[in-house]
């Protein structure tokens, strides 16, 4: 078995591990204890969703890369806190670990290994634009990335500047995160499920509107003797 596959089964069973035993901070801190040894992975925020309308559930879901191979968690629940923290950054990777080094700053899925060799490396358009290649070992990269176009040196030098500003970076437009172009095309469950969210509260509304006019009609009525008297 390859040394990589054999690397992530050890890891996903750590996982599985440190989730169910006790009550660890948040599922971050989980993974980050999980993964303690491995000097370079990356946890995305694969997904949201919230439960409940008095008394609300939040739950997230992660895709975690480690080398060339990637997994999904099951649906973590979450404080509300944790969930308003990560709201902006469905699809970004909000936390990573690069040869030892830690960044809990959000930006597009992918972005924290372009300029490194062993990943890819910088090619030259038609017009002489530099832009990032991976691998193809490494095309997951890529896949995550989806639809939001090549990875120009300009663009990964404004990811730069926000990082080291401690800032989140939602791509050239603003391809990435939660209102990003890409994120919205790649993930539509999480929208559909938003939008029947939205039309319930809507309604739940009206009909609490409804309700109290009609309490109020009655009352009139019943003060007046009828309409019409």
């Amino acid at each position: 078995m390859p040394k990589n596959r054999i690397l992530m089964l050890m890891v996903l069973g750590a996982i599985i591990f440190f989730y169910g035993c006790g009550s660890p901070p948040s599922p971050i801190d989980e993974i980050k204890s999980a993964l303690k040894g491995v000097p370079t992975y990356s946890v995305i925020l694969e997904d949201m969703t919230v439960e409940g309308n008095f008394f609300k559930d939040y739950y997230h879901k992660y895709r975690v890369i480690v080398e060339s191979q990637t997994t999904e968690t099951g649906w973590r629940r979450v404080s509300e806190k944790f969930h308003k923290k990560y709201e902006p950054f469905l699809g970004m990777t909000i936390w990573s670990k690069k040869d030892g080094k830690e960044s809990g700053t959000a930006g597009p899925p992918g972005y924290e290994y372009v300029g490194d060799s062993r990943y890819g490396k910088w090619q030259s358009d038609s017009s002489g634009r530099s832009f990032w290649a991976f691998y193809g070992q490494y095309r997951l990269m890529s896949d995550l990335l989806g639809m939001g176009g090549p990875i120009y040196r300009n663009n990964y030098g404004a990811y730069q500047q926000s990082r080291a500003k401690g800032q989140p970076y939602y791509g050239s437009r603003n391809q990435y995160g939660t209102q990003g172009s890409v994120t919205k095309k790649q993930k539509p469950n999480f929208y559909a499920r938003r939008m029947q969210r939205e039309r319930a509260k809507r309604s739940s509304f009206s009909d609490k509107v409804n309700r109290r006019v009609g309490r109020s009609r009655a009352n009139v009525r019943g003060r007046s003797g009828g309409w019409g008297k």
